[in-house]
């Protein structure tokens, strides 16, 4: 990770206003992070925070409010490094649509694979158990924005007549649901064997049938 982390604010919270204090916010972030990787949310206090990066408890406080303040960050910088380039805006001028659906999910698919990752998601799956607050707000800014994204694009596409979609929203449920099997695969520890090329040809039949159903022209 790297020092973008220190731009991401939390509501209600002081944000610093020198290079002094954005190092000692990132440096928080970073301990934290590595922290919760290593021995899950519940066993890191904010002691074990603070005696690994340095500093005091009240600079938790003063930026991020408390322990889950201090969690729903890093999930914030998580999230936007997660899907950064995953589902990027369709541009009918230069794109192939069958293209910019395959590459979305493949680029998905890639970034659901790095080993950090996975053991955030599963770490975020751990908390949502406790936290319904949290779980509603990370589903709301993560999968559900990159939902609504490809939503849009059909929506658009529909418009153009390249398809037919009565209802972007559940079609958009169905595209991402492709990689249901994958991801389960990769939570779950399961080794993946295919190589990129086999996940490619998946891909490129599962949107193929996926367009056929909304009648692509």
């Amino acid at each position: 990770m790297h020092n973008d982390i220190s731009q991401i604010e939390t509501l209600g919270c002081d944000f610093p206003q020198t290079k002094r204090g954005h190092e000692r916010r990132f440096a928080l972030l970073i301990s934290a992070n590595d922290l919760f990787l290593e021995r899950g949310y519940d066993a890191v206090s904010l002691d074990d925070i603070v005696n690994h990066a340095g500093g005091s408890k009240a600079s938790i406080y003063k930026y991020f409010g408390n322990k889950e303040g201090l969690f729903t960050a890093i999930c914030d910088y998580r999230r936007d490094l997660f899907f950064n380039n995953i589902c990027s805006q369709f541009d009918q001028t230069l794109d192939n649509f069958k293209s910019y659906l395959v590459q979305t999910l493949f680029h998905f698919y890639k970034h659901m694979i790095i080993p950090e990752n996975i053991a955030f998601i599963r770490l975020i799956f751990e908390r949502a158990q406790s936290d319904q607050k949290l779980a509603l707000y990370i589903h709301e800014k993560g999968p559900k924005h990159v939902q609504m994204a490809i939503a849009n694009a059909l929506q658009r596409a529909a418009e153009q007549g390249k398809l037919k979609c009565d209802n972007p929203e559940y079609s958009a449920q169905i595209y991402f649901g492709i990689l249901r099997n994958l991801e389960w695969r990769i939570l779950m520890g399961i080794e993946i064997k295919e190589s990129d090329q086999e996940i490619l040809d998946y891909l490129n039949y599962s949107v193929d049938i996926f367009l056929d159903a909304h009648q692509k022209v």
